[in-house]
């Protein structure tokens, strides 16, 4: 007898196996499907026009929200290198998540005329717009076919010019800036007589190679990494700039020698340029912003004239929230002066667990940049930032994670090394104690400083005014001599109305956006003395259908005693006595240190019904109630760590949310379902996972195995070796074998979103479908962690739906 060598018996058993389950693991044959007619409507709806106003708030674009775009723009060519995603035909952002307006009107608010803008081509492709910063011009971005052209729109008649040909180069971001004389912009463009990009050689010279010789780097999973030596030679291509001044005629200068230019800062009196530039050696792991760089400043020929400094490759961060690079960071000119640098530098030496005096300390280097820094105030906390006021007066806004502790302290910026003021100590979880931010003005170098008022004894507030009743926005004016705040205005129920500018500080007056639950919003020019009302704007409702919703902010306990709080949206038309309805609830968990802060209200029952794609309440025109934004918070506080009891907090948030609406007789406990995007996914798998709440959940660009994600997530800092429990207890992956309720998996093939890479999905759904759980997964080609091309949106919205009708609406 002849003897079977043992692997074939293994092959063909595993042959045969493979052709008996085919039939049940084989792909779908679908084409892209439409959702219900009442959902699709919706979505197609034209949106409302947005408004950009001017820096002196005389004038505003209305700008036309575009359709949404079809699956043909998002399969153009796409470069995926060191965490940048490139179109190579344009030399600029790929299509994928690029908004492109297409047309755009200016509004004069005294008179509340438009003046339509003439000369753009018919098919223009219009992004980044800008305002001089005298408001006279706009210039924004025309992506064509072949390129990026930069445009300018002269205000006062609307007339629209070509200023460039399509060279912009848009790789690393916006390729332009004013200049504070708002007659020149300074660009960065592509390489005039460039040759053609590099060819990849298909037969590699050898292997890639990585190495560590006992240095700790520890790196969160970034995507869209550089690969091999062929992306290196793309990301050098595509990436080299040529920095040029053009005027508002269209003249065009060079300026300085080309490079891995990342970005310009000019100087408030257009002298000098700070420049940021990446430099080699690359990395596999780590995205171009972690790069080398060289931070130089030159002056406004493109002569070098320092180098500020040399930027080694930040391998060496620790996970934490805390945590800052090494040496001078944060380069930017103060707002106040001509041309003074400051910077802020790590004085932990990027240890957040070190005990120091001072986090961070600021230097300041005025023009030429000849003499030594100078030394000025110390932070308690990171450095977050500066608000620059008249030369007499800054704020330093500083905080810390760990603590949630939120500050600001005055400083003189003339005398920087003089002890700071605390104006604010707070923290930042606390919205109801939240001053607000202090308003900003322009001065005469188009740079924001801070507004005074009462001859500079005084600064304006603004806020979102959160509370108990919801977010009531507000303006206040704050006292420099002695602290106190006296309340300007307030909004009223039923009323949400939000500051948007001051448009005269003496007369009081300012731009809002005023809305309400059932009313549209619209532009007003309110008058804070008079408390008069001026709509500059006429906007419709644009969902008829949906305008006699009823919006509910309800408020509820967990078993514990945190105070929760969520929108609860009922049908048109539902009457209690229609019996409980089925419930689609859509989340996003957040970790907080306090139960105080937990419980607070995070909105205001008076807003406007929003509508997206993405939006739950969609599901209204098909007799389900929404509850929109349930608080799902998980609570660490003193020591402990929110994540070491997450599952459990997660539970008893839904428990809670499920025997409100029960306790409301509007939902069934039966017909209960959960849905989220991103964090919400996980939490979405996690509560399938974990409990019975649930008759169904809907999980969009998740992830569900948090050892993929060793080095932190979220919130989280500790790695997996420094809590492998919770790590392992957070993975619903790894309780694929409990998961007794149907689940539909939904992610973007092109997600490139730290930490939600598709194989989480993928995996996921192989692990739950191993273990006999009722699962659909469904990945959209092209797409990336959100969703953009109207084809697979809708397909999403089919999904969903049919899931929902099959194991919610109807379930047996």
């Amino acid at each position: 007898m002849k003897r079977i060598p043992v692997f074939s018996k293994f092959l063909g058993l595993a042959l045969l196996t493979l052709f008996m389950v085919m039939p049940l693991v084989a792909q779908e044959d679908i084409t892209y499907q439409m959702p219900p007619k009442e959902i699709a409507d919706l979505v197609d709806t034209p949106r409302n026009p947005g408004l950009m106003i001017s820096p002196d708030s005389k004038f505003a674009l209305v700008v036309e929200i575009p359709s949404l775009p079809s699956i043909k723009e998002l399969a153009q060519p796409e470069l995926k290198l060191a965490g940048l995603r490139i179109n190579p035909a344009t030399n600029g952002p790929s299509a994928l998540g690029t908004t492109y307006f297409k047309k755009i009107k200016i509004k004069n608010l005294s008179t509340l005329n438009e003046i339509p803008i003439t000369g753009l081509p018919e098919d223009a492709q219009i992004t980044d717009m800008t305002f001089s910063p005298d408001s006279q011009k706009v210039a924004f971005a025309n992506t064509r076919e072949n390129g990026i052209e930069l445009w300018c729109v002269n205000v006062a008649d609307g007339k629209a010019v070509k200023l460039t040909e399509p060279i912009l180069n848009s790789v690393s971001g916006s390729a332009f800036e004013w200049l504070s004389d708002s007659k020149r912009l300074v660009c960065l463009s592509i390489l005039k007589d460039r040759p053609k990009a590099p060819v990849k050689d298909l037969t590699p010279k050898g292997p890639v190679v990585q190495s560590n010789e006992g240095k700790v780097s520890p790196v969160r999973t970034f995507p869209d990494m550089l690969t091999c030596k062929y992306d290196e030679e793309l990301f050098i291509y595509y990436g080299t700039s040529q920095m040029m001044i053009v005027d508002i005629n269209g003249q065009q200068k060079n300026v300085g020698k080309p490079g891995l230019i990342e970005y310009v800062n000019p100087s408030p009196n257009a002298a000098y340029f700070m420049v940021s530039i990446v430099k080699q050696p690359f990395s596999y792991i780590y995205p171009a912003e972690m790069f080398p760089h060289s931070y130089e400043i030159w002056d406004i020929e493109g002569n070098f004239v320092k180098q500020l400094f040399d930027m080694p490759m930040m391998d060496y961060l620790p996970i934490s929230n805390d945590a800052a690079p090494r040496g001078p960071r944060n380069f930017s000119w103060r707002a106040d002066a001509p041309a003074v640098l400051y910077w802020a530098e790590t004085q932990d030496n990027s240890d957040p667990t070190k005990e120091v005096e001072f986090r961070d300390k600021i230097f300041f280097l005025e023009a030429p940049f000849t003499g030594q820094p100078k030394e000025g105030p110390g932070t308690k906390y990171r450095y977050y930032g500066i608000q620059w006021g008249n030369g007499k007066m800054a704020f330093i806004r500083q905080g810390w994670w760990k603590t949630r502790k939120n500050r600001t302290d005055l400083f003189q910026p003339d005398s920087p090394a003089t002890p700071t003021k605390v104006i604010f100590d707070l923290s930042s979880e606390d919205r109801y104690s939240d001053p607000g931010r202090f308003i900003s003005t322009l001065n005469q170098y188009g740079r924001s400083v801070l507004l005074t008022v009462d001859n500079g004894k005084s600064l304006m507030l603004m806020g979102r005014g959160s509370s108990p009743e919801g977010d009531r926005p507000f303006i206040d004016k704050y006292s420099l001599e002695t602290g106190k705040i006296i309340r300007l205005w307030r909004s009223e129920a039923p009323y949400y109305e939000n500051p948007m500018a001051v448009i005269d500080p003496v007369k009081q007056l300012v731009i809002t956006s005023r809305e309400g639950a059932k009313i549209q919003p619209n532009y007003y020019i309110r008058d804070l003395k008079s408390k008069k009302l001026k709509q500059i704007t006429f906007f419709p409702h644009p969902y008829p259908a949906l305008k006699d919703v009823e919006k509910q902010l309800i408020k509820y306990k967990r078993p514990d005693g945190v105070e929760l709080s969520g929108n609860l949206y009922l049908p048109v038309g539902y009457k209690k006595t229609d019996g409980p309805l089925p419930v689609l609830m859509w989340a996003y968990p957040a970790e907080f240190k306090t139960k105080s802060a937990a419980g607070q209200v995070s909105d205001s029952p008076y807003r406007f019904i929003r509508i997206s794609w993405a939006s739950p309440i969609l599901w209204l025109t098909r007799g389900y109630a929404i509850f929109d934004n349930p608080a799902m918070p998980i609570i660490g506080e003193g020591k402990q760590e929110p994540n070491d009891t997450y599952i459990e907090q997660l539970v008893a948030d839904a428990q809670a949310a499920i025997d409100k609406l029960v306790e409301m007789g509007v939902g069934d406990k039966n017909r209960m379902s959960i849905g989220g995007h991103s964090y919400g996914a996980f939490m979405t798998a996690n509560l399938l996972a974990h409990s019975r709440l649930f008759a169904a959940g809907v999980a969009r660009s998740g992830a569900y195995n948090r050892t993929l994600t060793p080095f932190g997530f979220q919130a989280e800092e500790r790695d997996l070796w420094q809590a492998p429990d919770t790590y392992v207890k957070m993975s619903p992956f790894m309780y694929a074998d409990k998961v007794q309720d149907a689940l539909l998996l939904i992610h973007g093939q092109n997600d490139n979103n730290t930490g939600t890479f598709p194989i989480q999905s993928e995996r996921f759904f192989q692990a739950l479908k191993g273990k006999g759980a009722t699962t659909r997964l469904v990945m959209l080609p092209f797409e990336s962690h959100g969703y953009y091309a109207r084809e697979s949106i809708m397909h999403v919205l089919w999904e969903t739906d049919t899931w929902l009708e099959k194991y919610v609406k109807n379930k047996k």
